[in-house]
């Protein structure tokens, strides 16, 4: 019988888990434990929810009965409610899809490879995620959001630190961060904009694009960063051009 206790109000801090010495070795003190058994099936809950009706229409409740735990258990496990419920889903969708890239990038024989496997389970994961797929319908300003100005540029940061190790087997750490970096902008520009002759989770589509256009942008970067150091990164408007001799053209006085 599911329990109708109503949630106590949660003052501050109160339930927060506290990361100590003894939380580094898989204890809390003074809350919950932040792997609670409960923990995962409220996060599946969640993704079922926003599945169906998206971050607008999901509420406590509805996750609550989803998960088949009660109401107050979903504010024990994550005090801050709602709003910290859809930021714990995130986080874990974004560890489960590093586990996944991980897993092909260190399979990988060749640099080739590493791109195409990467690439492949990026967007594989991507268009087959459900709650992302209805949110990219019903609420795109929600993704959107995430994929504009400082929020992008934490998630190419977060993916390029991710993935670079792996790349840095065949190039510099810096060209490794470069291509990880450029590598996750194609993946989310397709993601976001798709193309009708081209399907990022087709190895076959994908090899052709690597080989193609990524490759040889590869051994160009790999012969500027041997070469006179050259500033390929877009410029803004309070970041002017540099030419071909290196030095920078004030706005208005381009070659």
């Amino acid at each position: 019988m599911r329990s109708s206790v109503s949630p106590v109000p949660i003052q501050g801090a109160t339930l927060r888990v506290v990361e100590d010495e003894a939380g580094a070795q898989g204890h809390t003190s003074g809350s919950p434990s932040r792997e609670s058994p409960h923990r995962v099936a409220i996060i599946d809950a969640t993704l079922a929810c926003l599945a169906r009706h998206g971050t607008l229409k999901t509420t406590v409740d509805d996750i609550a009965r989803q998960a088949g735990v009660s109401r107050a258990t979903v504010y024990r496990v994550f005090p801050g409610g709602r709003d910290e419920v859809l930021g714990a889903v995130v986080d874990t969708e974004m560890a489960r899809l590093f586990s996944a890239l991980g897993v092909a990038l260190g399979e990988a024989g060749d640099l080739g490879d590493a791109l195409v496997a990467g690439i492949v389970e990026a967007s594989r994961r991507i268009r087959g995620h459900a709650a992302l797929t209805y949110l990219v319908e019903h609420e795109p300003e929600m993704v959107l959001g995430h994929l504009a100005f400082d929020e992008s540029d934490r998630l190419l940061v977060t993916a390029s630190k991710f993935t670079s190790p792996f790349l840095a087997r065949w190039m510099s750490p810096q060209e490794a961060e470069r291509v990880a970096e450029w590598a996750t902008r194609i993946v989310l520009s397709y993601a976001v904009s798709p193309a009708d002759d081209t399907d990022l989770g087709d190895p076959v589509h994908t090899t052709c694009l690597v080989e193609t256009y990524v490759l040889p942008g590869i051994l160009a970067l790999h012969s500027a960063m041997a070469g006179p150091a050259i500033d390929i990164t877009p410029f803004t408007h309070a970041d002017p051009p540099t030419g071909g001799d290196g030095t920078r053209h004030p706005e208005g006085d381009r070659p």
